[in-house]
Formats: structure tokens, sequence, C-alpha cells
């Protein structure tokens, strides 16, 4: 048994397909399946239930799969211990951010890092927020920079900032003069969304109510162009297809009359996300949490509600 066949296994659980579970642990699929064959064969057991495109853990399965997570955790548990008396601000912090966020709040945070703590370069990537915490559970990343609400428990959350959303038009859309926009006037709009896996068109489609209900409707929200990137999204409302929503922190000049969009605020009460940082409990470089944080918070992004007194909780 290695800790390599482990990962896989917990990949594997994760994703639910043994393709996709190879791509996420960078390993061709035949290496993958050899390996969880092999494990499955040296303990005598069935983890996983193989039918066609199909894949099920197991009863026994699933028990082995959590115990698997806690061992790769304390596995990066003892490499911390290792450093635990160095300093926590030495040597690079591998820090992982959702697509939604990276392009707008890395730029300024990068910057502030060099100029904050020298000594602890950030090793960043960007990703899905489901695969950044497998990252981080399997201790591949140190902590990572998402937005609420997660699907995972026992990990520690530090919040940063609320951001607005923001509605974006064409610049020759009716709506282009309003003061502001209610989200139950979106429901006659067709709307540019972000593509299934990004976080933040379900936070978009929970946050605005009557976007969610008219998702199924025959027009409408329905109507809609999936994009890979909100920055895609945005050229696509300038072309005039649509319109969409965007975090506020993404737009250059909420004021901006001379461009080919115009993006408007919501009606009270604004929909917003909240931006967190999250890292293992079992992490002990706190002071390297507590360095992005500060970073964080000097940034000087536009437009969000920086949460300087907000307490770490655990999720």
């Amino acid at each position: 048994m290695t800790l390599t066949e482990l990962k896989y296994i917990v990949a594997v659980a994760r994703v639910k397909h043994f393709g996709h579970a190879a791509e996420a642990c960078f390993v061709a699929q035949p290496t993958l399946s050899v390996a969880i064959k092999k494990l499955e064969d040296e303990l005598g057991v069935v983890i996983f239930e193989r039918g066609g495109t199909e894949i099920s853990v197991t009863p026994l399965g699933a028990q082995i799969v959590a115990q698997a997570e806690r061992v790769l955790e304390q596995t990066a548990t003892i490499r911390e211990i290792a450093n635990q008396n160095k300093d926590p601000l030495a040597g690079p912090l591998r820090l992982g951010i959702i697509y939604t966020v990276g392009p707008y709040l890395l730029p300024p945070l990068v910057k502030t890092m060099i100029e904050q703590v020298p000594q602890m370069p950030l090793v960043l990537q960007e990703n899905f927020t489901v695969r950044l915490l497998e990252l981080l559970r399997q201790g591949e990343l140190d902590a990572a920079i998402i937005a609420l609400p997660f699907p995972e428990h026992g990990l520690m959350v530090q919040p940063l900032y609320d951001e607005p959303f923001v509605v974006a038009l064409p610049k020759h859309h009716a709506w282009a003069n309003r003061s502001s926009i209610s989200a139950q006037d979106l429901k006659s709009e067709t709307m540019l969304l972000l593509g299934n896996g990004h976080c933040f068109r379900d936070q978009v489609l929970e946050v605005c109510p009557e976007m969610s209900r008219f998702s199924t409707a025959g027009d409408g929200i329905a109507r809609t162009f999936e994009g890979s990137s909100l920055e895609t999204i945005r050229h696509m409302v300038a072309s005039g297809i649509g319109i969409t929503v965007l975090p506020l922190a993404s737009v250059p000049d909420l004021d901006a009359k001379d461009g080919m969009l115009r993006y408007v605020p919501f009606t009270d009460p604004e929909p917003s996300r909240r931006v967190v940082i999250v890292w293992r409990k079992s992490f002990t470089r706190h002071a390297a949490i507590e360095a992005v944080q500060k970073a964080v918070l000097d940034c000087g992004l536009k437009g969000v509600t920086l949460l300087h007194d907000a307490l770490a909780v655990e999720g």
C-alpha cells in the first residue's frame, strides 16, 4: 500500500470517474486503474463498483476512502511538524484560488506579498472550488481562497471580504442608464452565465432568486450562453448577445461611459458573495495565513467590504 494509491482512490471517489481522476492526478488512466486494482487485490476488497461509465463506491470502500483522506492529511501534517521550528514566513506557500477571484485579486496580492513578506513566495494554482479542496485535503496545497458556501467541513475558515454583484449590459441596452436593477427584472432577459463547475454560477443563481425560479422556463434565463470565463462572457455582453452578473472586483470602472459596456448595481439588498481563505486545522504555519490575510486587506480592491475584525472559524 502506498500513499500514491491512497491519493488515487480519494480522487476517484470524489469525481466518480477513472479518466477524470487520472487527469486530476496528472497520470495516465491505465496507471491509475492498475494501481487501484493492485490495492483492491492487496486488501482483498472491492472499493469501487464498475458498471460501464457508472462508478460507485462500495460501503466498505467508503470507509477505506475516508481513512485514506485522513492518512493523506496526516502525511501533510508530518511535513508541517518537521518545519514548525523554522520561520513560518520562510519558504513558499502553496495557495489555490478560484477562477472568478484569481484574475482580479492575484495581481495586487502578489505585489503586496512581495513588499510585505518577500521571504515567502506564493506558489499559485487557479482551479474550481471542488478541485482546490481536494488538493488541500491531500496536502498538495497549504491554503485556498474561495467563496462561500463550499461543500466541505473540518477546515479553518478566515473571512476576507464581502463582494457585491453588479449587472453588466451592452451600452445600448434599455437599462443602461438606470441607477439600479432588481433581481426580479432579470427574468425577462437572456442571461449569459458561467458553465457548470464554476461556483460563481451557483452563487448567482442562489442569491438572485428570480434567476433560479425561471431557470427552467421557456424564455429568459433558459436562453443562456455558458462561458468558460468571466472575460469571455464580458465580451459576449459587449457584442449585444445578452446581459450578465459580475462580481464587483472584476469591474474596472463602475461609472465608465466610454466603452461597449455599462455596469448597474442591484437594488437593496444587493446580492453578494463572501470570499474567504481556508486551510487544514493541522496546518501549523498560522503566521503565513495571517500574512496572506493582511496582504488581501491591503490590496485596495475596489467596491468590496473588507472584514478586518472577522475571526477564523471551523467550517
